[in-house]
């Protein structure tokens, strides 16, 4: 193709593939604040329900917090809300690479 020439086709397909990559931007933001993953703290005391956004959307206590010591619930609450961290970002990558798999980076390894 001559200097100074567009070259219309390849535009308008860039275009496309830009619009296409915006609608599963707007897709992947969507599903980081509605899909939830749910873990428990080691000891089992404690289930945490996280969105992969990291949005904390509930907390359980599964066993009675009679005769158990505040420090010892409080290490299973740190446990399981650092577990849900881990798993809020799990969720995310998987989302992710589920929502653009189409588009890897071309450069090779």
């Amino acid at each position: 193709m001559p200097r100074g020439e567009i070259d219309e086709a390849w535009i308008e397909e860039a275009v496309r593939r830009y619009r296409r990559i915006e609608s599963l931007q707007t897709e992947f933001d969507q599903a980081v604040t509605t899909v939830e993953v749910t873990v428990r703290s080691p000891d089992g005391l404690v289930e945490v329900v996280v969105t992969a956004a990291g949005r904390i959307t509930d907390v359980r206590f599964l066993g009675t917090l009679q005769n158990r010591q505040p420090r010892d619930v409080a290490g299973s609450v740190q446990a399981a809300v650092a577990a849900a961290a881990d798993a809020a970002q799990w969720a995310r990558e998987k989302l992710h690479n589920e929502t653009f798999a189409a588009y890897r980076p071309l450069t090779g390894a």
